[in-house]
């Protein structure tokens, strides 16, 4: 369906940029926008894409040292052991 917003110019700025950088369209951008706002999610047809989430500055990490992969897969050993007993 086709409607008419009115939008600051600032913002549709961002919005063409980020659009072409994602390689999507403005519309799209707007309407996933507004599915996040809403708590919807996109049926993905065709193509699957993803957001990869990443934690900067202020974010959460985690307290495992993920250097040392074998303390990794020793962990999640345990843990799966210890649930079938």
């Amino acid at each position: 369906m086709r409607t008419t917003i009115t939008i600051d110019d600032q913002i549709l700025e961002q919005l063409k940029k980020r659009a072409a950088h994602e390689g999507t369209t403005v519309s799209r951008l707007i309407e996933d926008s507004v599915r996040v706002a809403w708590g919807a999610k996109r049926k993905v047809v065709g193509k699957q894409s993803f957001r990869l989430v990443t934690f900067g500055k202020g974010g959460h990490f985690t307290s495992l040292n993920v250097d040392r992969t074998s303390e990794l897969i020793e962990m999640d050993d345990v843990a799966r052991h210890a649930r079938r007993r």
